[in-house]
């Protein structure tokens, strides 16, 4: 699936890294966004996202086991661009929002994976369970500084779960049970906070 990239406008002040050695940043819902893919009878691939998303991001680039992330995604503001189907993804059949309104992940370790490029394992909470997935992240992009003096960073994440393991079973056959996650985030550090620090 392409990824997208984390692209802030051209003239914005471009800091180093080390900087912002073990500080904490907030995820911009406005620009993050957590998208999906599943096959539909093995012929044509549906793909949606959740539209909220929030939580932090512990970060020193100068030691990656100190990253730390904490993720909780709206299930209920998913959206695959069809009302019917919507509703039906939020139904016992899957992610039975109304017993399990959040998806969560909370990262165990982190590591260089490449140049540029980070894996990090963590738990992820879907519809109540609770597996170990990994994180394969190209990011973060370099701070950057928007002319209200907040930070910005970003990063793209992908990985695959099967839907099964997590108890989400209905219709086998019609929709597929391997899905691939990709997550496009930005994570802001407001000007206030940073003088604090």
């Amino acid at each position: 699936m392409k990824q997208r990239h984390f692209v802030m406008p051209i003239g914005l002040l471009l800091l180093p890294l080390s900087m912002y050695a073990q500080q904490t940043w907030q995820i911009d819902p406005a620009h993050t966004n957590a998208e999906f893919s599943v096959k539909h009878m093995g012929i044509s691939t549906v793909r949606g996202s959740f539209t909220k998303t929030t939580g932090t991001v512990q970060y020193d680039p100068a030691d990656l086991s100190k990253t730390m992330i904490d993720v909780t995604i709206d299930a209920n503001s998913i959206d695959t661009r069809n009302e019917n189907r919507d509703k039906d993804l939020r139904s016992p059949h899957f992610f039975e929002v109304e017993k399990y309104p959040t998806l969560t992940f909370k990262s165990k370790t982190a590591q260089a994976s490449g140049p540029g490029k980070v894996k990090i394992t963590g738990d992820l909470t879907i519809h109540g369970v609770t597996k170990e997935v990994v994180l394969n992240v190209d990011g973060p992009s370099s701070p950057v500084k928007d002319p209200r003096g907040n930070m910005h960073m970003g990063a793209s994440a992908s990985t695959a779960v099967n839907r099964t393991d997590f108890g989400m079973t209905g219709y086998p056959g019609v929709v597929g049970n391997d899905i691939a996650i990709n997550i496009d985030v930005e994570v802001i550090q407001h000007a206030q906070e940073s003088a604090n620090k």
